[in-house]
């Protein structure tokens, strides 16, 4: 008896239709011992400075955890190791096989304060894709026996506002339990958190299984535009950084602040207990009209009226007018 062959016919609308299906939103608690959790965020708005001192304060709460870079800039464990640059994963594993040697872990996995630390790396400009760099370092670190490492927790940090494949991964493919967000409150890291946020939704549609566990805000002036924004894609803040000059001097020295010796210890223990016990939510992403009125409509463009332009207006000093091929009639 042949097996049988499932009828494939309309896979593609049916798909379409669950896609389209307004579902309720389920809160599912992480069920693997090891949480796999990614960080997204724009660049720039402080992922690997909250990373570095939260991952700290998880070690010292006696967590073991592994910190993964996986932004092309391989900054992520700079401040972790005090500005020193890590060997990365990618430009190891190139001079390896050159010389046809085999990557081990202490060629790219290295420790600090009781938390591991690597980074994937990516290619130099213009040499290669940095999403494609990130999958590659995926495969390696897949070779070095990923799924059989033991921590509690594995934090990948992402670049949130690079919308290609590579760096959809722990989305796309179920990698990552849950999702963290980073922002501040300006309209342009809010962008890219709504982005990460329409990914989720858009994945969860199609059957993933990731959730955002929340935001912190960092940089927080107070103004209350990324509270605002929790609120309206309904997933909670699991803490506020403030803009504060000794936090940005301490960044900028190298020194780490998630720690019980710092006067900023208990704002990131705080951090790692809500990290580790917020569950994966379905957010609910906005629109561009959504996402520009949690902002004073003098700093974002309201009341602008799009003019259509005209082959004149694009032509310029190269326009020559035509005669028109209109009919027109005297009047009887």
């Amino acid at each position: 008896m042949k097996d049988e062959v499932p009828n494939l016919k309309g896979y593609d609308q049916r798909l379409r239709d669950e896609a389209a299906e307004d579902m309720e939103i389920p809160v599912t608690e992480p069920t693997k011992k090891t949480q796999i959790i990614a960080i997204y965020g724009k660049g720039g708005i402080g992922k690997s400075f909250t990373l570095a001192n939260l991952s700290h304060m998880m070690a010292e709460q006696g967590k073991r955890v592994l910190l993964i870079g996986c932004d092309p800039k391989s900054d992520t464990t700079s401040l972790l190791f005090g500005g020193k640059a890590c060997p990365t994963i990618i430009e190891t594993s190139t001079k390896k096989k050159l010389a046809g040697e085999e990557v081990k872990i202490g060629d790219v996995c290295f420790k600090r304060g009781g938390v591991f630390a690597m980074e994937l790396g990516g290619p130099e400009v213009g040499r290669g894709c940095g999403g494609r760099g990130i999958i590659h370092g995926f495969e390696l670190l897949e070779k070095l026996g990923f799924h059989d490492w033991d921590f509690d927790f594995v934090l990948l940090d992402f670049l949130g506002d690079v919308v290609c494949g590579g760096f959809g991964l722990p989305i796309a493919r179920d990698m990552a339990q849950k999702v963290i967000l980073v922002a501040s409150n300006d309209l342009q890291s809010l962008y890219v958190a709504n982005n990460v946020c329409s990914a989720v939704e858009y994945f969860r549609k199609l059957g993933g299984n990731v959730g955002v566990a929340g935001l912190v805000i960092n940089k927080d002036d107070g103004s209350g535009e990324a509270q605002a924004f929790a609120e309206a894609v309904s997933i909670p803040v699991l803490a506020s950084i403030p803009q504060d000059d000794d936090l940005r001097k301490k960044s900028a020295n190298y020194q780490i602040v998630g720690t019980d010796a710092s006067p900023w210890g208990a704002l990131f223990a705080d951090l790692g207990l809500n990290v580790s016990e917020a569950p994966p939510i379905r957010p609910r992403p906005l629109d561009q009209d959504g996402l520009l009125a949690l902002f004073d409509g003098s700093a974002t463009g309201a009341g602008v009226v799009l003019e259509p332009a005209t082959d004149i207006d694009m032509r310029g000093k190269n326009a020559v007018p035509k005669a028109s091929l209109e009919v027109v009639y005297d009047d009887a």
